[in-house]
Protein backbone atom coordinates (compact mmCIF):
# COMPACT_ATOMS: atom_id res chain seq x y z
CA UNK A 1 0.00 0.00 0.00
CA UNK A 2 1.60 3.37 -0.89
CA UNK A 3 -1.32 5.61 -1.55
CA UNK A 4 -0.90 8.18 0.89
CA UNK A 5 -4.43 8.79 0.66
CA UNK A 6 -4.34 5.45 3.00
CA UNK A 7 -1.85 6.09 5.32
CA UNK A 8 -2.84 8.11 8.79
CA UNK A 9 -0.92 10.24 10.36
CA UNK A 10 -0.15 10.55 14.45
CA UNK A 11 2.12 11.47 17.09
CA UNK A 12 1.68 8.21 19.22
CA UNK A 13 0.74 5.08 17.85
CA UNK A 14 0.38 2.09 20.68
CA UNK A 15 0.11 -1.30 19.55
CA UNK A 16 -2.29 -3.46 21.98
CA UNK A 17 -5.74 -2.23 23.48
CA UNK A 18 -5.52 -3.87 27.53
CA UNK A 19 -4.91 -1.81 30.53
CA UNK A 20 -1.11 -1.28 29.42
CA UNK A 21 -2.17 -0.02 25.76
CA UNK A 22 -4.72 2.51 27.21
CA UNK A 23 -3.16 3.72 29.66
CA UNK A 24 0.02 4.66 27.89
CA UNK A 25 -3.05 6.31 25.46
CA UNK A 26 -4.79 8.34 27.52
CA UNK A 27 -1.37 9.85 28.99
CA UNK A 28 -0.22 10.37 25.70
CA UNK A 29 -3.17 12.53 24.60
CA UNK A 30 -3.57 14.20 28.14
CA UNK A 31 -0.27 14.81 27.29
CA UNK A 32 -1.02 16.81 24.26
CA UNK A 33 0.01 14.25 21.17
CA UNK A 34 -2.40 12.81 18.98
CA UNK A 35 -3.15 9.33 19.37
CA UNK A 36 -4.20 6.56 17.84
CA UNK A 37 -4.15 3.00 19.47
CA UNK A 38 -4.62 -0.16 17.40
CA UNK A 39 -5.97 -3.42 18.74
CA UNK A 40 -5.67 -7.03 17.03
CA UNK A 41 -9.38 -7.73 19.14
CA UNK A 42 -12.12 -4.93 20.44
CA UNK A 43 -10.31 -2.57 22.66
CA UNK A 44 -12.24 -2.81 25.92
CA UNK A 45 -13.32 -6.47 25.64
CA UNK A 46 -9.71 -8.55 24.34
CA UNK A 47 -6.90 -9.51 26.18
CA UNK A 48 -6.65 -11.69 29.74
CA UNK A 49 -7.71 -8.33 31.92
CA UNK A 50 -10.96 -7.72 30.58
CA UNK A 51 -12.93 -11.27 31.13
CA UNK A 52 -11.48 -11.59 34.75
CA UNK A 53 -11.01 -9.78 38.05
CA UNK A 54 -7.77 -8.78 39.24
CA UNK A 55 -5.94 -7.39 42.09
CA UNK A 56 -3.49 -4.36 42.56
CA UNK A 57 -0.99 -3.68 44.67
CA UNK A 58 -2.06 -1.97 48.26
CA UNK A 59 -2.21 1.78 48.58
CA UNK A 60 -0.97 2.74 51.56
CA UNK A 61 -0.68 6.55 53.12
CA UNK A 62 0.79 5.22 56.14
CA UNK A 63 4.39 5.81 55.13
CA UNK A 64 6.42 3.04 57.24
CA UNK A 65 3.24 0.49 55.86
CA UNK A 66 4.46 1.51 52.24
CA UNK A 67 8.12 0.52 53.28
CA UNK A 68 7.11 -2.90 54.66
CA UNK A 69 5.58 -3.07 51.59
CA UNK A 70 8.62 -2.02 49.12
CA UNK A 71 10.56 -4.21 51.12
CA UNK A 72 8.35 -7.30 50.53
CA UNK A 73 8.03 -7.08 47.16
CA UNK A 74 11.74 -6.30 47.29
CA UNK A 75 12.74 -9.42 48.69
CA UNK A 76 10.56 -11.40 46.39
CA UNK A 77 12.75 -10.34 43.53
CA UNK A 78 15.46 -12.72 43.39
CA UNK A 79 18.26 -10.39 43.47
CA UNK A 80 17.28 -8.75 40.34
CA UNK A 81 14.05 -6.03 41.63
CA UNK A 82 14.97 -2.35 42.00
CA UNK A 83 13.54 -0.41 44.89
CA UNK A 84 13.58 2.86 42.56
CA UNK A 85 11.83 0.96 39.97
CA UNK A 86 9.52 -0.35 42.77
CA UNK A 87 8.50 3.12 44.06
CA UNK A 88 8.03 4.13 40.40
CA UNK A 89 5.70 1.55 40.46
CA UNK A 90 3.63 2.62 43.88
CA UNK A 91 3.89 6.00 42.68
CA UNK A 92 1.79 5.41 39.31
CA UNK A 93 -0.44 2.90 40.73
CA UNK A 94 -1.35 5.52 43.41
CA UNK A 95 -2.24 8.17 40.71
CA UNK A 96 -3.78 5.52 38.51
CA UNK A 97 -6.15 4.58 40.94
CA UNK A 98 -6.80 8.04 42.11
CA UNK A 99 -7.93 8.67 38.54
CA UNK A 100 -10.00 5.48 38.48
CA UNK A 101 -11.88 6.95 41.23
CA UNK A 102 -12.54 10.03 39.31
CA UNK A 103 -13.39 8.71 36.59
CA UNK A 104 -16.07 6.77 38.32
CA UNK A 105 -14.87 3.51 38.36
CA UNK A 106 -17.00 1.64 41.38
CA UNK A 107 -14.34 0.57 44.11
CA UNK A 108 -15.56 -0.77 46.98
CA UNK A 109 -15.96 1.27 50.25
CA UNK A 110 -14.57 0.97 53.83
CA UNK A 111 -16.43 2.09 56.51
CA UNK A 112 -15.13 5.37 56.40
CA UNK A 113 -16.46 5.84 53.21
CA UNK A 114 -13.15 6.06 51.39
CA UNK A 115 -12.92 3.97 48.61
CA UNK A 116 -10.49 0.61 48.41
CA UNK A 117 -8.09 0.45 45.55
CA UNK A 118 -7.23 -2.95 45.44
CA UNK A 119 -8.88 -4.97 42.66
CA UNK A 120 -10.92 -4.31 39.60
CA UNK A 121 -13.27 -6.28 37.77
CA UNK A 122 -11.95 -6.35 34.21
CA UNK A 123 -15.27 -5.87 32.70
CA UNK A 124 -16.47 -2.96 34.41
CA UNK A 125 -12.30 -1.49 34.00
CA UNK A 126 -12.00 -2.25 30.27
CA UNK A 127 -15.31 -0.24 29.22
CA UNK A 128 -14.30 2.39 31.49
CA UNK A 129 -10.74 2.87 30.02
CA UNK A 130 -12.49 2.53 26.37
CA UNK A 131 -14.37 4.87 27.16
CA UNK A 132 -12.06 7.58 28.31
CA UNK A 133 -9.23 7.45 26.03
CA UNK A 134 -11.99 8.01 23.35
CA UNK A 135 -13.30 11.20 25.03
CA UNK A 136 -9.72 12.00 25.18
CA UNK A 137 -9.73 12.18 21.62
CA UNK A 138 -7.68 8.57 20.72
CA UNK A 139 -8.60 7.13 17.25
CA UNK A 140 -9.05 3.11 18.17
CA UNK A 141 -8.33 0.70 14.89
CA UNK A 142 -10.48 -2.45 16.46
CA UNK A 143 -9.64 -5.88 15.03
CA UNK A 144 -6.54 -4.49 13.43
CA UNK A 145 -2.74 -6.38 14.38
CA UNK A 146 -0.11 -4.77 13.58
CA UNK A 147 2.52 -7.24 11.15
CA UNK A 148 5.24 -5.16 11.01
CA UNK A 149 6.88 -1.66 11.95
CA UNK A 150 8.29 1.19 10.06
CA UNK A 151 11.64 2.65 10.18
CA UNK A 152 13.48 5.98 9.45
CA UNK A 153 17.04 6.56 9.68
CA UNK A 154 17.54 4.01 12.96
CA UNK A 155 14.00 5.08 14.83
CA UNK A 156 10.81 3.88 14.59
CA UNK A 157 8.26 5.79 12.63
CA UNK A 158 4.82 3.54 12.77
CA UNK A 159 3.58 0.36 11.65
CA UNK A 160 1.52 -1.25 8.78
CA UNK A 161 -1.00 -3.71 9.60
CA UNK A 162 -4.16 -5.30 8.24
CA UNK A 163 -7.91 -5.42 9.43
CA UNK A 164 -8.71 -8.90 10.21
CA UNK A 165 -12.44 -8.54 9.06
CA UNK A 166 -12.09 -6.37 6.02
CA UNK A 167 -8.89 -7.43 5.35
CA UNK A 168 -7.66 -3.83 4.19
CA UNK A 169 -4.29 -2.85 5.36
CA UNK A 170 -3.37 0.03 7.06
CA UNK A 171 -0.56 2.17 7.40
CA UNK A 172 -0.22 5.00 10.45
CA UNK A 173 2.41 7.27 10.10
CA UNK A 174 3.73 8.28 13.70
CA UNK A 175 6.64 10.21 15.84
CA UNK A 176 7.01 7.43 18.37
CA UNK A 177 5.08 3.83 18.87
CA UNK A 178 4.63 2.15 21.96
CA UNK A 179 4.17 -1.69 22.31
CA UNK A 180 1.62 -2.92 24.70
CA UNK A 181 0.48 -5.75 22.98
CA UNK A 182 0.28 -8.47 25.84
CA UNK A 183 1.96 -11.25 26.43
CA UNK A 184 2.96 -15.11 24.86
CA UNK A 185 0.95 -17.71 26.60
CA UNK A 186 0.89 -20.35 24.06
CA UNK A 187 -2.40 -21.47 24.78
CA UNK A 188 -4.13 -23.45 22.07
CA UNK A 189 -4.68 -21.37 18.81
CA UNK A 190 -4.84 -24.15 16.76
CA UNK A 191 -8.37 -24.69 18.79
CA UNK A 192 -9.55 -21.64 17.44
CA UNK A 193 -9.28 -19.52 20.79
CA UNK A 194 -8.37 -16.28 20.64
CA UNK A 195 -4.99 -15.82 22.71
CA UNK A 196 -1.88 -14.17 23.61
CA UNK A 197 0.66 -15.37 21.07
CA UNK A 198 3.69 -12.96 21.79
CA UNK A 199 3.30 -11.16 18.66
CA UNK A 200 5.01 -7.78 20.11
CA UNK A 201 8.35 -9.56 20.44
CA UNK A 202 8.70 -10.36 17.14
CA UNK A 203 7.86 -6.67 16.06
CA UNK A 204 10.26 -5.28 18.49
CA UNK A 205 12.76 -7.93 17.00
CA UNK A 206 12.66 -7.29 13.76
CA UNK A 207 14.03 -3.95 14.38
CA UNK A 208 16.99 -4.93 16.57
CA UNK A 209 15.31 -4.03 20.36
CA UNK A 210 16.41 -5.90 23.14
CA UNK A 211 15.12 -8.64 25.59
CA UNK A 212 15.57 -9.00 29.13
CA UNK A 213 14.42 -12.23 31.71
CA UNK A 214 13.25 -14.25 28.75
CA UNK A 215 14.62 -17.32 30.93
CA UNK A 216 11.91 -16.48 33.81
CA UNK A 217 9.34 -17.16 30.94
CA UNK A 218 8.00 -20.77 32.70
CA UNK A 219 5.62 -20.02 34.91
CA UNK A 220 2.67 -22.41 34.83
CA UNK A 221 -1.08 -20.92 36.24
CA UNK A 222 -3.23 -23.14 37.97
CA UNK A 223 -6.90 -24.05 37.14
CA UNK A 224 -9.31 -26.48 36.65
CA UNK A 225 -8.22 -29.20 34.39
CA UNK A 226 -11.94 -27.95 32.41
CA UNK A 227 -11.36 -24.68 32.16
CA UNK A 228 -8.67 -22.11 30.61
CA UNK A 229 -9.01 -19.56 34.18
CA UNK A 230 -5.94 -19.60 36.03
CA UNK A 231 -6.26 -18.16 39.39
CA UNK A 232 -3.28 -18.88 41.33
CA UNK A 233 -4.66 -16.93 44.61
CA UNK A 234 -7.76 -18.65 44.68
CA UNK A 235 -5.92 -21.72 44.87
CA UNK A 236 -4.09 -20.60 48.76
CA UNK A 237 -6.79 -22.39 50.28
CA UNK A 238 -7.21 -25.82 48.02
CA UNK A 239 -5.95 -28.90 49.71
CA UNK A 240 -4.51 -31.38 46.92
CA UNK A 241 -5.05 -35.03 46.37
CA UNK A 242 -3.92 -38.21 44.57
CA UNK A 243 -6.20 -40.40 42.64
CA UNK A 244 -6.33 -42.73 45.53
CA UNK A 245 -7.71 -39.86 47.85
CA UNK A 246 -3.82 -39.47 49.69
CA UNK A 247 -3.51 -36.31 50.39
CA UNK A 248 -0.30 -34.33 48.72
CA UNK A 249 2.01 -32.71 51.84
CA UNK A 250 3.10 -29.31 51.87
CA UNK A 251 2.83 -29.18 48.18
CA UNK A 252 4.06 -26.86 45.50
CA UNK A 253 3.86 -26.48 41.58
CA UNK A 254 7.07 -28.59 40.76
CA UNK A 255 5.47 -31.27 43.20
CA UNK A 256 1.99 -31.02 41.98
CA UNK A 257 3.80 -31.26 38.16
CA UNK A 258 5.46 -34.26 38.91
CA UNK A 259 2.44 -36.31 40.00
CA UNK A 260 0.44 -34.77 37.40
CA UNK A 261 3.25 -36.65 35.01
CA UNK A 262 1.71 -40.26 36.04
CA UNK A 263 -1.67 -39.66 37.26
CA UNK A 264 -4.52 -36.47 37.76
CA UNK A 265 -4.64 -34.65 41.03
CA UNK A 266 -7.17 -33.05 42.64
CA UNK A 267 -8.22 -30.15 44.92
CA UNK A 268 -11.15 -28.63 47.13
CA UNK A 269 -10.76 -25.30 48.78
CA UNK A 270 -11.86 -26.24 51.80
CA UNK A 271 -9.54 -23.76 53.73
CA UNK A 272 -11.90 -20.56 53.38
CA UNK A 273 -14.05 -19.63 55.85
CA UNK A 274 -17.50 -18.30 54.71
CA UNK A 275 -16.38 -14.66 54.29
CA UNK A 276 -14.04 -15.98 52.50
CA UNK A 277 -15.78 -17.93 49.94
CA UNK A 278 -18.23 -15.25 49.56
CA UNK A 279 -15.47 -12.56 48.76
CA UNK A 280 -14.30 -15.08 46.55
CA UNK A 281 -17.32 -15.38 44.24
CA UNK A 282 -17.54 -11.34 44.35
CA UNK A 283 -13.85 -10.30 43.32
CA UNK A 284 -13.12 -13.48 41.20
CA UNK A 285 -16.86 -14.06 39.21
CA UNK A 286 -15.70 -15.54 36.12
CA UNK A 287 -13.43 -18.06 37.69
CA UNK A 288 -16.58 -19.86 39.08
CA UNK A 289 -18.22 -20.12 35.70
CA UNK A 290 -16.98 -23.20 34.72
CA UNK A 291 -17.62 -25.28 38.28
CA UNK A 292 -21.11 -23.62 37.82
CA UNK A 293 -22.08 -24.77 34.26
CA UNK A 294 -20.85 -28.24 35.36
CA UNK A 295 -22.64 -28.08 38.36
CA UNK A 296 -19.38 -28.73 40.75
CA UNK A 297 -19.20 -27.08 44.39
CA UNK A 298 -15.22 -26.92 44.43
CA UNK A 299 -15.01 -25.95 48.09
CA UNK A 300 -17.13 -28.92 49.18
CA UNK A 301 -16.54 -31.40 45.70
CA UNK A 302 -13.18 -32.70 44.61
CA UNK A 303 -12.16 -31.80 41.27
CA UNK A 304 -9.35 -32.23 38.56
CA UNK A 305 -6.49 -29.23 38.12
CA UNK A 306 -4.23 -28.53 35.28
CA UNK A 307 -0.79 -26.51 35.58
CA UNK A 308 -1.04 -24.12 32.13
CA UNK A 309 1.82 -22.66 30.64
CA UNK A 310 1.32 -19.25 30.72
CA UNK A 311 5.09 -18.13 29.50
CA UNK A 312 5.95 -14.08 29.15
CA UNK A 313 1.87 -13.09 30.51
CA UNK A 314 2.67 -14.42 33.89
CA UNK A 315 6.46 -14.57 33.89
CA UNK A 316 8.84 -11.71 34.25
CA UNK A 317 10.18 -11.71 30.77
CA UNK A 318 9.93 -9.09 27.89
CA UNK A 319 10.75 -5.82 25.75
CA UNK A 320 13.92 -4.28 27.30
CA UNK A 321 13.36 -1.32 28.82
CA UNK A 322 15.90 1.44 29.26
CA UNK A 323 15.26 4.14 31.96
CA UNK A 324 12.08 4.85 33.40
CA UNK A 325 10.54 5.86 30.26
CA UNK A 326 9.83 2.99 29.50
CA UNK A 327 11.90 3.37 26.17
CA UNK A 328 13.84 0.62 24.44
CA UNK A 329 16.83 0.03 22.89
CA UNK A 330 15.46 1.55 19.85
CA UNK A 331 14.89 5.30 19.19
CA UNK A 332 11.08 6.10 19.21
CA UNK A 333 9.76 2.74 20.47
CA UNK A 334 8.67 2.08 23.83
CA UNK A 335 7.27 -0.83 25.66
CA UNK A 336 4.45 -1.23 28.57
CA UNK A 337 2.40 -4.48 30.43
CA UNK A 338 3.40 -7.79 29.75
CA UNK A 339 5.18 -6.74 26.06
CA UNK A 340 7.73 -4.67 28.59
CA UNK A 341 10.27 -6.93 31.16
CA UNK A 342 9.23 -7.08 34.76
CA UNK A 343 12.10 -7.87 36.52
CA UNK A 344 12.94 -4.27 37.58
CA UNK A 345 9.83 -4.46 40.03
CA UNK A 346 9.61 -9.00 40.33
CA UNK A 347 13.06 -10.42 39.60
CA UNK A 348 12.76 -13.59 38.55
CA UNK A 349 9.72 -14.27 40.04
CA UNK A 350 6.03 -13.65 38.92
CA UNK A 351 4.23 -10.97 40.71
CA UNK A 352 1.07 -12.75 39.66
CA UNK A 353 -2.08 -10.43 39.12
CA UNK A 354 -1.40 -8.01 41.87
CA UNK A 355 2.17 -6.26 41.06
CA UNK A 356 1.37 -7.40 36.76
CA UNK A 357 -1.68 -5.42 37.01
CA UNK A 358 0.07 -2.69 38.56
CA UNK A 359 2.68 -2.26 36.47
CA UNK A 360 0.33 -2.52 33.52
CA UNK A 361 -0.89 1.07 34.94
CA UNK A 362 2.48 2.34 35.41
CA UNK A 363 4.14 1.21 32.52
CA UNK A 364 1.26 2.75 30.24
CA UNK A 365 1.68 5.89 32.22
CA UNK A 366 5.30 6.26 32.41
CA UNK A 367 5.38 5.05 27.99
CA UNK A 368 2.50 7.07 27.33
CA UNK A 369 4.18 10.55 29.00
CA UNK A 370 7.62 9.90 27.27
CA UNK A 371 6.48 8.57 24.30
CA UNK A 372 4.47 11.81 23.85
CA UNK A 373 7.25 14.30 24.90
CA UNK A 374 9.50 12.19 22.18
CA UNK A 375 7.09 12.79 19.77
CA UNK A 376 6.21 16.12 20.07
CA UNK A 377 9.87 16.83 20.44
CA UNK A 378 10.99 15.74 17.10
CA UNK A 379 7.81 16.78 15.31
CA UNK A 380 5.76 14.70 12.82
CA UNK A 381 7.82 11.88 10.91
CA UNK A 382 8.11 13.20 7.21
CA UNK A 383 8.47 9.54 5.32
CA UNK A 384 7.47 7.95 2.31
CA UNK A 385 6.60 4.52 3.78
CA UNK A 386 8.10 2.95 -0.13
CA UNK A 387 11.26 3.83 1.30
CA UNK A 388 10.56 2.31 4.82
CA UNK A 389 11.58 -1.31 5.77
CA UNK A 390 7.64 -2.23 5.07
CA UNK A 391 7.77 -3.45 1.15
CA UNK A 392 5.38 -6.00 1.84
CA UNK A 393 4.88 -9.73 3.38
CA UNK A 394 7.33 -12.03 1.83
CA UNK A 395 8.37 -15.69 2.80
CA UNK A 396 9.54 -18.51 0.71
CA UNK A 397 7.08 -20.85 1.97
CA UNK A 398 3.63 -20.09 1.76
CA UNK A 399 2.15 -22.31 4.70
CA UNK A 400 -1.45 -23.07 4.45
CA UNK A 401 -3.82 -23.09 7.40
CA UNK A 402 -3.43 -26.53 8.29
CA UNK A 403 0.33 -26.62 8.09
CA UNK A 404 0.43 -23.45 10.40
CA UNK A 405 -1.76 -25.42 13.04
CA UNK A 406 0.86 -28.11 12.68
CA UNK A 407 3.57 -26.12 13.32
CA UNK A 408 1.70 -24.31 17.18
CA UNK A 409 1.28 -27.69 17.89
CA UNK A 410 5.05 -28.79 17.01
CA UNK A 411 5.81 -25.21 19.09
CA UNK A 412 3.54 -26.26 22.37
CA UNK A 413 5.02 -29.91 22.28
CA UNK A 414 8.38 -27.81 23.20
CA UNK A 415 7.24 -25.51 25.85
CA UNK A 416 4.26 -27.26 27.33
CA UNK A 417 5.63 -30.41 28.74
CA UNK A 418 6.92 -30.00 32.22
CA UNK A 419 10.27 -32.47 31.41
CA UNK A 420 11.07 -29.58 29.17
CA UNK A 421 10.01 -26.08 30.46
CA UNK A 422 9.73 -26.95 34.27
CA UNK A 423 12.18 -29.22 34.71
CA UNK A 424 15.26 -27.83 32.92
CA UNK A 425 18.44 -29.26 31.87
CA UNK A 426 20.99 -28.34 29.38
CA UNK A 427 20.09 -30.88 27.20
CA UNK A 428 16.55 -30.66 26.93
CA UNK A 429 17.06 -27.11 26.01
CA UNK A 430 19.40 -27.83 23.38
CA UNK A 431 17.21 -30.69 22.01
CA UNK A 432 14.46 -28.38 22.24
CA UNK A 433 15.86 -25.65 20.72
CA UNK A 434 16.91 -27.49 17.69
CA UNK A 435 13.31 -28.57 16.77
CA UNK A 436 12.21 -24.24 17.24
CA UNK A 437 15.34 -23.72 14.95
CA UNK A 438 13.63 -26.06 12.38
CA UNK A 439 10.50 -24.48 13.09
CA UNK A 440 11.57 -20.82 12.25
CA UNK A 441 13.74 -21.38 9.39
CA UNK A 442 10.64 -23.01 7.99
CA UNK A 443 7.94 -19.86 8.40
CA UNK A 444 10.70 -17.62 8.75
CA UNK A 445 8.81 -13.97 9.86
CA UNK A 446 5.86 -14.88 8.83
CA UNK A 447 5.34 -12.31 5.73
CA UNK A 448 3.09 -13.83 3.38
CA UNK A 449 2.69 -12.37 -0.18
CA UNK A 450 -0.80 -12.79 -0.66
CA UNK A 451 -3.52 -11.28 0.72
CA UNK A 452 -5.96 -13.35 2.88
CA UNK A 453 -6.15 -11.22 6.27
CA UNK A 454 -6.94 -14.98 8.09
CA UNK A 455 -3.58 -16.52 6.62
CA UNK A 456 -1.83 -13.55 7.07
CA UNK A 457 -2.65 -12.85 10.84
CA UNK A 458 -1.97 -16.62 11.42
CA UNK A 459 1.38 -16.56 9.60
CA UNK A 460 2.47 -13.98 12.15
CA UNK A 461 1.40 -15.22 14.99
CA UNK A 462 2.95 -18.84 14.69
CA UNK A 463 6.21 -16.83 13.55
CA UNK A 464 5.96 -15.18 17.02
CA UNK A 465 4.78 -17.97 19.04
CA UNK A 466 8.50 -19.52 17.69
CA UNK A 467 10.25 -16.56 18.02
CA UNK A 468 9.44 -16.06 21.80
CA UNK A 469 9.90 -20.01 22.31
CA UNK A 470 13.38 -19.28 20.68
CA UNK A 471 14.25 -16.53 23.10
CA UNK A 472 12.74 -18.51 26.44
CA UNK A 473 14.86 -21.55 25.70
CA UNK A 474 18.00 -19.53 24.72
CA UNK A 475 18.47 -17.26 27.41
CA UNK A 476 17.54 -20.54 29.80
CA UNK A 477 20.95 -22.30 28.33
CA UNK A 478 22.61 -19.35 28.78
CA UNK A 479 21.34 -18.78 32.79
CA UNK A 480 23.87 -21.86 34.20
CA UNK A 481 22.08 -21.71 37.75
CA UNK A 482 18.57 -22.00 39.43
CA UNK A 483 17.36 -18.45 40.46
CA UNK A 484 13.28 -17.32 40.74
CA UNK A 485 10.72 -19.66 38.38
CA UNK A 486 14.10 -20.51 36.16
CA UNK A 487 15.06 -24.05 37.07
CA UNK A 488 18.16 -25.92 36.06
CA UNK A 489 17.97 -29.63 36.87
CA UNK A 490 21.71 -29.70 36.38
CA UNK A 491 22.12 -26.55 37.89
CA UNK A 492 20.50 -27.28 41.32
CA UNK A 493 21.91 -23.98 43.07
CA UNK A 494 21.63 -20.00 42.76
CA UNK A 495 25.10 -18.82 41.63
CA UNK A 496 26.03 -15.29 43.31
CA UNK A 497 28.16 -14.26 40.55
CA UNK A 498 25.07 -14.29 38.05
CA UNK A 499 22.96 -11.96 40.22
CA UNK A 500 22.09 -9.81 36.99
CA UNK A 501 19.84 -9.18 33.78
CA UNK A 502 20.59 -11.39 30.97
CA UNK A 503 20.10 -9.07 27.84
CA UNK A 504 19.13 -10.72 24.91
CA UNK A 505 19.26 -9.52 20.81
CA UNK A 506 18.72 -11.09 17.71
CA UNK A 507 15.99 -12.63 15.11
CA UNK A 508 18.10 -15.77 13.70
CA UNK A 509 21.03 -15.48 16.03
CA UNK A 510 21.19 -14.28 19.72
CA UNK A 511 23.53 -12.46 21.22
CA UNK A 512 23.74 -11.84 25.22
CA UNK A 513 25.53 -9.41 27.72
CA UNK A 514 24.94 -8.98 31.33
CA UNK A 515 23.48 -5.84 32.80
CA UNK A 516 23.84 -5.35 36.49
Amino acid sequence: MTNEDHIIKSDVLVLGGGPAGTWAAYTAASAGASVILADKGYCGSSGATAPSGTTLLGVYNDLPQRERELDACLSKGDGLADRSWLEKLHHYNDIGTGKLVELGYPFPKDDSGSPIRRSLQGPEYMRLMRKTIIKSGVKILDRSPALKLLTEEGRVCGARGIHSQSGKEWIVQAGAVIIATGGCAFLSNALGCNVLTGDGNLLAAEVGAEFSGMEFSNEYGMAAQFSSITKNYLFNWAKYYRLDGSEIVNPNKRILAKVLMNQPVFARLEQGAEQIKSAMRRTQPNFFVPFDRMGIDPFNDRFPIALRLEATVRGTGGINIMDQSCATSVAGLYAAGDAATRELVSGGTTGGGRINASWAIASGCMSGEAAAQYALYYGKVKMNPRDSNAEGYQSDNLLNMAEMKEMISQVQDEVMPFNKNLFRTGNRLITSLKQLDKLWKHIGNGLVTHHDAKQVIRARETAAMITTARMMYASALERKESRGMHVRDDYPDENPTMQYRLITKGLNEFNYRSQF
